[in-house]
């Protein structure tokens, strides 16, 4: 299937490692044109040397996404740079571990920072060069916790509860000319994925065990790759997906247990 993506241009956040940078790397592999940015220079400039050996034309720029300053910086030269922007991919690395008793107002805005005003930012500072392409759409990188609240993960369930509803709100706001969409990882096997299970590992336990029992609970009985969950989200945010919008769509191994 040809997605649409020869001479179109993205925007991916957070694409260092993990999902976004797979996610870059499938835009690039589609032929695409891709823009990225992560807080560490030297992983960002290595992760954009892997993207470019698909051929097609790629920029980095080391930003925090909490920073409003440098979201618009960065959006502004990937626009500059690249000539245009089409689709924008709106990610960030997740809050914290913790529980509500152990969280205080400074861990509830960093929280809110990092994934609720970089994605108001992300968009704020695309938009303008989104509506001037013929097929433009914004993708967010959620989190099941917005269907199901992840035990011990009580900022990730708060905050990206706000993310959802600012997504729901665009798709009636910048319809019909920008198309808006939520993807929803399951369990996806990055460093994050990691970090977490040896935050619940108990003594004598290795993440490797706690991720082993979490695959057992999953119908497909293992984590995802984040080739796999790049595979969907270049779909989603390609001309082929052209009357998808306003979609939550999980990705997941079926782990979600609603039925909606």
């Amino acid at each position: 299937m040809d997605l649409g993506l020869r001479g179109r241009a993205a925007f991916v956040a957070a694409s260092s490692k993990g999902m976004g940078l797979a996610i870059a790397r499938t835009f690039a592999a589609e032929g695409a044109d891709v823009a990225m940015c992560a807080r560490s220079e030297a992983e960002l400039s290595a992760a954009a040397e892997s993207v470019r050996e698909h051929g097609t034309r790629v920029v980095a720029f080391p930003a925090d996404l909490s920073d409003a300053a440098a979201v618009r910086d960065a959006v502004a030269r990937a626009a500059s740079e690249l000539g245009r922007l089409d689709m924008l991919v709106v990610n960030a690395g997740g809050p914290p571990p913790g529980v509500f008793e152990g969280l205080d107002d400074e861990a509830w805005q960093k929280a809110h920072d990092l994934t609720l005003m970089s994605a108001v930012r992300l968009v704020r500072e695309s938009l303008p060069h989104l509506r001037r392409s013929d097929a433009a759409s914004i993708l967010f990188v959620s989190s099941w916790s917005i269907r199901q609240p992840i035990t011990g993960l009580t900022l990730s369930n708060a905050v990206r509860m706000s993310v959802a509803g600012l997504a729901k709100s665009l798709t009636f706001e910048l319809a019909p000319h920008v198309r808006v969409n939520t993807l929803v990882p399951g369990s996806i096997a990055t460093d994050r994925s990691i970090q977490l299970a040896q935050s619940r590992a108990r003594e004598g336990q290795t993440a490797e065990d706690v991720m082993r029992d979490n695959a057992r609970e999953i119908p497909l009985q293992r984590y995802g790759t984040p080739e796999e969950f790049a595979r969907v989200a270049v779909f989603v945010s390609s001309p082929a997906a052209a009357y998808v919008t306003g979609a939550t769509i999980p990705v997941d191994g079926g782990i979600i247990r609603g039925t909606l």
